[in-house]
Formats: C-alpha cells, structure tokens, sequence
C-alpha cells in the first residue's frame, strides 16, 4: 500500500480507502456485525488505512461499527465522515433522499454526535454530504474553520452526490481550499472527474480528489454480468437495463487493461483513477475481503502506460464505439443541469 497527502491538510490517506457505507446499511447487501467488523479489521490489516463514513448511513450505525472497531488502534487510522442530513427528526423511506440541514448550529452538533458514535475525539477529515452550492455561505466555511481551530477536525472535504454532476459544488470547494472533494468518477463516467482536473489546474489548487464507484456500479469488475439478479434493495437495481447493457459492452473494450497474473480489470480501474496526481485515494465498494484482498493491491500493480491512458482517452471521446442510448439521458443536478451545460456535459450518467 502507498499512501499520499489529503490537499496541503497534512492528513495521509491509503491510496485505497475504504468506503463504510458498506457496513451499517443494506444498501449493497446485507452483512451482519461480525462480518461488518472482520471486514474493517481485515482493511486495516492490509495497509488501507483511509475509512470513509458518514453519519447517515444506517443512521449512525456505520460510524459506530467503525468506532468499534478502532477503539484500541484510532492513531493507525484516518477517520472520515460526512454531516448534512437530518436523519434524527426524518424518517428515511427506502432509497429517498431526506431533508438535509446545513446550517452552523446543526453541523456543529451533528459533529458532536459523530464523535460520540465513531469514539474518538476528532475526525481527521469532515466532509459535507451532498451540500448544495447555495447552502454553504459565508457562516459555514467559518463554522468548518472553528471546528479545525478546535481540534474536532483536521481537514475539511465535500462529498458531491447523490447523483453524479454537481460541478458547481465541486468548483466551488477547490475555489474555498476544501482538502478534499468526493466524487463518482470510473473509465465510464470521467467527464466530471477532468472537470475537476482542470479547475484545479487552473485555479493552482491543493485540493485532492477522492473518487467513488471506481467500478462503475460493479461493471468493472465483473460483480454484475448479465446474468447477475440483483437482491431486493441493493441501489444498482435502480439502474435501467439499458444502461449495463452497454455498460458490458464497454467493458469488452477495455480489455487490454487486464495483464494475466499481474493485473485484474477491478484493479486496472482503480490505477487508472491514481494515474492522476490529484487524486488521494480510491474508495471501492468492497463487498468481501476478497475484494479487499484484489483492490488493495492496486497501486502494486504495474502502472498503466501512456500508450494504455491514451487508448482510454480515445475510447471514450468515441463513446467506446457505441451508438445507442444507455436509458441515462436524464441529469439530476443541484443547480438544475445548468452548471453542466455551462461545462459543455450534455449527457451524463447518474450514480
């Protein structure tokens, strides 16, 4: 495992992290609280020392699993969550977004709660979850610079989403000085992620990029294959069938990332992501340690050569040679898809 440095915070993180999301919830099928915990440990075990929560997810109960299982080895790990919805007076109905609070008083005593669940007196890095641009002002970025002051957080992130898009939150977070920015970026999904690259470019920003769903929903490695049938409740079945229909034939063109005995495609799409200097670390949905076992070795893998990010670059400017809809046409933005069509992105898949 390598590790690299979250913006100019300070803060290391593991190339591979491990996205919590996992454990506490159902939402990528259900595993009990042992399992939950062998599989954190597992992580840790392996060098991956970067674990991405929030507070959200199971309504506390991820944070607390991963409090649990850290309580003896908290300076081996680098904590993350994220704070914004609020869970505590809305009740959650399946897959629906609930109604978010970004407002001083309540991040700050979300952060408090946080901390109690995760057993720990700071997290290294706050993330705002799915923070529209219009919520965050002048009170909340002083709020976020109290808390540092105080010791509670050491750096501070935005965690873009549900769906994937949010240009406006992304600029606006590398324009602040966030450490961080969370977003959903893989060899099928990139024009979000070189948004970003050039913003930080041209800005001259320190800002680190921690991308998600690096295997597109499971496309990438091969997890949902045409004969897969999703369980009840897992989120991928929300997808239309159109869209990992020509999913699995793109992926049939990126077979040259695959090296027999040396590379998997699952580990070729994380490389590919820490090709990027910008990026920090790569948080796959690790479903099994044997996930963690393959995943975490990719950044031992042979680097991916020019002549191989070349050849990607081709392919997707050329839609992968695929000239049909992927039933995705539909843009969900905080900003009603202008800040998309202001960056010329007139199609886009949703997380």
């Amino acid at each position: 495992m390598h590790y690299r440095t979250l913006g100019d915070s300070g803060v290391e993180v593991s190339e591979v992290g491990f996205g919590a999301w996992v454990v506490g919830t159902d939402w990528w099928g259900d595993r009990g609280e042992k399992q939950a915990l062998d599989m954190l440990e597992h992580a840790l075990n392996r060098g991956i020392t970067y674990f991405d929560t929030g507070d959200v997810y199971g309504h506390g109960r991820s944070e607390e699993l991963v409090g649990e299982a850290f309580a003896d080895r908290r300076e081996e790990v680098t904590l993350a969550t994220k704070v914004g919805y609020d869970f505590y007076n809305n009740p959650q109905a399946g897959h629906g977004e609930i109604p978010k609070e970004i407002i001083p008083e309540y991040l700050r005593e979300a952060v408090e709660k946080s901390l109690d669940r995760l057993d720990t007196e700071y997290v290294d890095v706050l993330q705002l979850h799915n923070a529209d641009v219009s919520e965050v002002d002048d009170d909340i970025l002083e709020t976020l610079d109290e808390l540092r002051e105080e010791g509670l957080i050491r750096a501070t992130g935005w965690a873009l989403g549900p769906s994937i898009g949010w240009l406006a939150e992304g600029d606006r977070a590398i324009a602040e000085g966030f450490d961080s920015v969370q977003l959903v970026w893989n060899l099928l999904e990139q024009e979000v992620g070189t948004h970003f690259l050039e913003t930080i470019d041209e800005l001259d920003a320190e800002t680190s990029l921690i991308p998600r769903v690096p295997h597109s929903s499971g496309l990438l490695n091969e997890q949902v294959t045409p004969e897969t049938e999703l369980g009840e409740g897992d989120h991928r079945g929300f997808r239309p069938d159109e869209w990992y229909e020509t999913g699995w034939e793109k992926l049939e063109t990126l077979r040259f990332l695959e090296r027999e005995g040396e590379r998997t495609m699952g580990q070729a799409s994380i490389a590919w992501l820490l090709a990027h200097d910008a990026v920090a670390s790569v948080t796959p949905t690790f479903r099994t340690t044997e996930d963690i076992d393959e995943w975490a070795d990719a950044g031992e893998v042979p680097a991916l050569s020019e002549e191989e990010l070349d050849r990607v670059a081709e392919l997707y400017t050329t839609n992968f040679g695929i000239d049909r809809d992927d039933g995705m046409d539909s843009l969900r933005s905080s900003v009603d898809g202008a800040d998309l069509r202001k960056a010329d992105i007139e199609k886009q898949p949703a997380d």
